[in-house]
């Protein structure tokens, strides 16, 4: 198996409602839909994000629905920028599009700069300004 990743999909209750969240309150374009069920989000080259209906999602794995988790999963999804400055952006970006911002940016122990908030249905989203990884203009992270 090639080291690579193509798609983040987040089983969510509402596909609407998170739809909103990114599109109308973060102004992500989506690349594809099927209204109601599956949003797709190019989020980077090579990398989507799939926002998919949670029924759907339990089904195709074998699941009830009730057996994903529905608590804060041991999982975050990581938005680098190159400036505290941008992540204080990004997060009253994120706030004013009806996130919840689970932890404000701060100064971070690693020598960071970092926050969290909650999309609607929970998934946590850091905010993080590192001083020893490059971003670029386009976001490519270089570690």
């Amino acid at each position: 198996m090639e080291q690579r990743l193509n798609f983040i999909t987040l089983g969510v209750r509402d596909v609407a409602r998170s739809r909103s969240f990114y599109v109308d309150g973060l102004g992500w374009t989506p690349r594809l839909e099927v209204p109601g069920d599956v949003l797709f989000l190019q989020v980077n080259h090579g990398l989507v994000l799939s926002l998919w209906k949670r029924a759907q999602m339990a089904a195709e794995l074998g699941v009830p629905e009730d057996g994903l988790r529905a608590d804060i999963a041991a999982l975050t999804l990581s938005h680098n920028v190159s400036s505290p400055a941008e992540v204080d952006a990004v997060v009253g970006q994120a706030r004013e599009a009806g996130a919840d911002v689970a932890s404000p940016p701060r100064q971070q122990p690693w020598g960071g700069y970092s926050g969290y908030f909650a999309d609607p249905d929970g998934f946590r989203w850091e905010v993080a300004y590192n001083p020893t990884w490059a971003v670029d203009d386009a976001g490519h992270v270089t570690v």
